[in-house]
């Protein structure tokens, strides 16, 4: 199968061609190379016959159906857009016009090329999203595919938007659709403004660890790689027009996670000091959402898939990771935004 990533040289985006590639597909990544994407997120099939690079944006209609006319893609998966919900608090604007805007013109392009190629029935448009747009859980309680959309921050109501359009298209004109709706993820390439990252670096640094509000907030983490495992699963295997949600199974407090993380730096990489001594709490951000957790139901039942990684070795694994590419994560310290508190507005 020849698949289009969209977002290709991002965290997940290039978990998912690094998956495709060994699974033997060919891949046609499209990233813009926004502040977040990194090539060397993909360094490792970059020579590899059956990949390619463009770099384009998906907000431009004429470079999209470039792209798929002249590569005539097999499928689609979306995965470019804004993510970070401190950076949406902070300027909306870029994630309604990514999220929003973008997922608009890349379902006009994919639909005109699909219809153009005699409505192919092997086609398909999947839409990679987050568990954020059902809102916030109580204390008991799990996502189902079913759940009310309640999104609560910027971030959240974007991707909300990009879910619907991609829904609308299917049942205004067509379009042969499957969507997913995932958990935290973390792993391997995560840029540095996300909570595991962060706390690595701080640690490292000898640095506050913070800790947004009193660390109580809940959330399901899901390994990048089992996710792309997943989305590639769904792409192939889901039923058109249905959505299933990507869990890891694995929910803990953000103080939990943390305390785990400082345990696995002392045993890797001790300091003169535990690293949890680090640990600083810090003003929450507005609308935090306390508590997320999938039911993975659907996706167990209609296509035998779990996640492999537990926390214990999901987040040595990560670790490992972060402490033998430092290079990586140093080149991506200077970029904008890295290392400041976001999020703050009011």
């Amino acid at each position: 199968m020849k698949i289009l990533v969209t977002g290709g040289a991002g965290f997940i985006g290039s978990a998912v061609i690094r998956r495709a590639i060994a699974d033997g597909h060919s891949v046609v990544n499209v990233d813009a190379l926004t502040y977040a994407a990194c090539l060397d997120n993909v360094a490792a099939v970059a020579d590899v016959p059956e990949y390619v690079f463009e770099h384009a944006d998906i907000r431009d209609a004429a470079a999209m159906s470039a792209i798929l006319n002249t590569h005539q893609p097999d499928a689609i998966m979306h995965l470019a857009a804004e993510s970070h919900v401190d950076r949406s608090i902070d300027g909306p604007a870029a994630f309604i016009d990514t999220n929003l805007t973008g997922t608009y013109v890349l379902l006009e392009a994919a639909r005109t090329y699909w219809v153009g190629a005699g409505r192919p029935e092997h086609f398909r448009f999947h839409h990679i999203s987050t568990d954020e747009v059902f809102g916030s859980l109580g204390e008991t309680g799990f996502f189902t595919e079913d759940s009310p959309y309640q999104p609560n921050s910027p971030y959240s109501a974007s991707k909300a938007g990009s879910d619907h359009l991609v829904r609308a298209w299917r049942e205004t004109y067509g379009l042969p659709v499957v969507l997913t709706n995932c958990s935290n993820n973390y792993g391997p390439y995560q840029f540095p403004e996300k909570l595991i990252p962060v706390v690595i670096l701080s640690a490292l640094a000898g640095k506050p660890i913070p800790i947004y509000g009193n660390g109580d907030n809940i959330r399901d983490w899901l390994h990048v790689d089992d996710h792309a495992e997943a989305l590639l699963l769904v792409l192939e295997k889901g039923e058109l027009g249905r959505s299933y949600n990507i869990g890891g199974e694995n929910e803990m407090t953000n103080l939990d996670l943390v305390r785990m993380l400082c345990a696995i730096l002392d045993r890797l990489k001790p300091g003169e000091t535990p690293y949890a001594d680090l640990i600083t709490f810090v003003a929450d951000r507005p609308g935090h959402d306390q508590r997320y957790a999938i039911d993975p139901t659907r996706i167990r039942t209609e296509l035998n898939w779990r996640p492999s990684y537990t926390p214990e070795t999901g987040l040595e694994q990560t670790v490992q990771w972060y402490l033998d590419n430092s290079a990586w994560l140093n080149a991506l310290q200077a970029r904008s935004g890295v290392g400041e508190r976001l999020g703050v507005a009011k």
